[in-house]
């Protein structure tokens, strides 16, 4: 039963009905009310400040202040430390997350984004360019000394974002990485870690075996930090036999490599 209703709220939720946010929304409606006559009594004939209308945001004094775990939070302030520190001369990314990672970087250097969904924004510091990782960009062979993937990869090729259907899709595009980027050139790349799977279409996951063994044919491996299912980040793990053959024992963690094109 408890499975049932889960996966009940998961498909409510993609249809945008969100019944843990109707719940904590239905147990703010008294505290509004009482702070509203409170604030109002506060107020009395005072005219500095006109209530113009009601906004009533239900649910937010039982949240925590912010999110400070999870794949994205960790690897994006992980990266962009690493690319701070490493200094180098062009940086390209392959559909990391905008208002995350993307920003971090551009607060101190210029950053080129690539990706298949349109965007309109200018700011300082991003430069986009609209394409299809999974076929090569005319022009691009050596292209950069430093590129990134974050938690992109998993999705090429299975249509969540108007890509087309394409089983390898995932082996196309790290392909066209390692062609874009310089040998000695830093790879920054994470993916879903766990047993091997498709959850179609939101992603794939990735065994730590498999991805040791498509990597190191054109890559040394740097460094390897994982977020595990608790959303954790253990920074600079060993990635043994042992280890990798069980992933960490995540079943959806996050695993994250710098790695230097051979």
């Amino acid at each position: 039963m408890k499975h049932l209703t889960k996966r009940v709220r998961f498909y409510l939720k993609i249809f945008g009905f969100d019944t843990h946010k109707l719940i904590q929304a239905l147990k703010g409606i008294s505290f509004y009310r009482r702070d509203l006559k409170t604030l109002l009594t506060q107020k009395n004939h005072d005219q500095l400040f006109p209530i113009s209308e009601k906004f009533p945001i239900l649910d937010e004094r039982f949240t925590p202040s912010g999110t400070m775990s999870g794949h994205y939070f960790h690897q994006d302030l992980l990266v962009a430390r690493k690319i701070l520190e490493n200094k180098p001369k062009r940086h390209v990314d392959i559909g990391s997350r905008i208002d995350g990672f993307v920003a971090h970087v551009a607060v101190f250097r210029e950053i080129e984004i690539f990706d298949i969904r349109e965007q309109k924004s200018q700011v300082k510091n991003i430069v986009f360019k609209k394409a299809d990782l999974m076929k090569l960009p005319e022009g691009m062979i050596n292209y950069c000394d430093s590129i990134s993937a974050l938690h992109s990869i998993e999705h090429f090729g299975l249509g969540r974002y108007g890509d087309p259907i394409d089983y390898f899709g995932y082996l196309k595009a790290i392909d066209n990485i390692t062609k874009i980027l310089e040998r000695g050139g830093k790879f920054y790349f994470s993916v879903p870690i766990g047993p091997q799977r498709i959850v179609f279409n939101a992603h794939r996951i990735f065994s730590l075996s498999y991805l040791i063994e498509i990597l190191t044919k054109d890559f040394t491996i740097d460094s390897f930090s994982y977020v595990n299912d608790e959303g954790n980040l253990i920074e600079n793990a060993v990635l043994s036999h042992e280890n990798s053959s069980v992933n960490f024992n995540c079943s959806y963690g996050c695993g994250i490599f710098e790695l230097t094109k051979k």
